[in-house]
C-alpha cells in the first residue's frame, strides 16, 4: 500500500448527502470488469447523460468541469460511502485519481475499506468543508496534511482534524492490517514456540 502524507490539488465540490457505493460505481460493471479498468465510470450516473460514456459528458457535473478534472480530494456531504460493501467503489475512486475524501461522515465500511487501500478520508465538519468549497471553488490547489493533521486552503487558516493515532501510523508507513501484523512476526514465533511446548496437542506438525 502506497503511503499517505500529504495530498495537494484541487478539491471537487460534490456537497450532496449519502452519496452510496452503488452510485460511485454502479453493479454492471463490477460484474464486467476488473480491477484497473474502473475509473472511466465512477460516479457514472451524474458524470454522464443516460447510456454511460457512450452518451457524452453532462458539463454541469463537477468532475467534468475544466476546473476539477483532475481533482485528486471530493468534498462530500454526509454518510459518504454508504450501502453495500463493495470494495470496488474504493478502487473506483483511486483509478480516477481521487486521494483523499472529505466529509461530515462515512459509512463504517467504506471507510475502513479507503483505509485498507489507501484512501485517505477527513471527518470535518459541514460548515468547515462549505468554507474550503467556497476558497477553492475555481480549481485553487488545497493541501491535506496527514502529518500536522490540517487542511490548508487558499486564503483560510489552517484547519485541525482528528484521525485515530493508529490508523494515521498505519497510513504514514503505507502498512495494511497484514503488514501491520508481520511487524509483530517475531513475537508471534516466540509465542508459537513456547506455546508448543506447552500445548503440543493443540498443533498438528
Amino acid at each position: 500500500m502506497k503511503a499517505v502524507t500529504t495530498i495537494q490539488g484541487a478539491a471537487a465540490p460534490l456537497l450532496r448527502d449519502n452519496i452510496d457505493t452503488d452510485l460511485i460505481i454502479r453493479i454492471e460493471r463490477i460484474s464486467q470488469l476488473k480491477r484497473g479498468e474502473l475509473g472511466p465510470y465512477l460516479l457514472e450516473t451524474l458524470r454522464y447523460r443516460d447510456g454511460g460514456p457512450a452518451s457524452g459528458e453532462r458539463e454541469d457535473f463537477v468532475l467534468n468541469r475544466p476546473a476539477f478534472r483532475d481533482a485528486c480530494t471530493i468534498l462530500g456531504g454526509k454518510n459518504f460511502g454508504c450501502g453495500s460493501s463493495r470494495e470496488m467503489a474504493v478502487w473506483a475512486l483511486e483509478e480516477a485519481g481521487i486521494r483523499c475524501v472529505i466529509a461530515p461522515s462515512f459509512g463504517d465500511i467504506f471507510y475502513n475499506n479507503c483505509l485498507q487501500n489507501g484512501l485517505l478520508l477527513v471527518r470535518l465538519d459541514a460548515k468547515e468543508i462549505e468554507r474550503i468549497a467556497d476558497a477553492s471553488r475555481d480549481g485553487e490547489s488545497i493541501e491535506v496534511d496527514l502529518r500536522a493533521l490540517e487542511i490548508r486552503a487558499p486564503q483560510l487558516s489552517a484547519i485541525p482534524f482528528e484521525f485515530d493515532e493508529a490508523q494515521r501510523e498505519a497510513l504514514l508507513e503505507g502498512l495494511d492490517d497484514i503488514d501491520q501484523t508481520r511487524r509483530f512476526a517475531e513475537h508471534i514465533a516466540r509465542f508459537r514456540a513456547n506455546d508448543r511446548k506447552t500445548r503440543a496437542w493443540a498443533y498438528f506438525a
